[in-house]
């Protein structure tokens, strides 16, 4: 007795079936991709498109931040010069006239203590011709006079005639020692052979 086989499925049926199982699971797959990463494909593939064209081939890049500038030169004004201090010109001591100034009027005494004769008269000769009042020459002869001085009292105003007549005449300036303390008032020049123009004494 033969066994009877079942019919079989017709081959086309079976492989419809095959490539719809196929396209069930790319559809699944699909959906999954899209729901974890919130978009399609294709969104993604728009927004890449969209951003190269933003950046346009050809276009130079952004300049770099340098992180690392460096710091603006200082520029130091320099100090202002000194101010420039003028010199004030050199006072005269003469008038407008071209003469001296006026000396003071304490009367001079003139005396001779060398034995060079007329040496009293050539020193009182000088110092009026140098503006001064010589109101007595004489000679002295108590004592000797090594170098001629010019002696004034002290505490009076005889010390600065004496002070500018001896700094006049290069003599020596001192107070009256005691052999003239209680002469009469006055300035008292003793002039002796150191007298800068005792040689020219007649």
């Amino acid at each position: 007795m033969s066994s009877v086989e079942p019919p079989s499925a017709p081959r086309p049926l079976w492989v419809a079936g095959v490539v719809a199982l196929g396209v069930a699971a790319v559809a699944l797959a699909f959906g999954v991709f899209s729901l974890f990463n919130g978009g399609t494909p294709t969104d993604q593939l728009g927004q890449q498109a969209t951003t190269t064209t933003e950046s346009a081939p050809g276009s130079p890049p952004p300049p770099a931040v340098s992180s690392s500038q460096e710091p603006a030169p200082v520029t130091t004004t320099p100090p202002p010069p000194p101010p420039t201090t003028t010199a004030a010109p050199p006072t005269s001591t003469t008038n407008n006239g071209g003469t001296p100034p006026a000396k003071p009027k304490t009367g001079i005494r003139v005396y001779n203590n060398s034995t060079i004769p007329k040496l009293a008269d050539r020193a009182a000769q000088d110092i009026r011709e140098a503006g001064w009042t010589v109101e007595q020459v004489d000679n002295y002869p108590h004592g000797v006079i090594y170098t001629t001085t010019v002696y004034y009292t002290p505490g009076t105003d005889e010390e600065t005639t004496a002070r500018t007549l001896g700094s006049e005449f290069g003599m020596r300036v001192e107070e009256r020692f005691q052999g003239i303390k209680d002469a009469k008032p006055g300035v008292i020049v003793i002039v002796t052979k150191d007298y800068k123009n005792a040689a020219n004494a007649k």
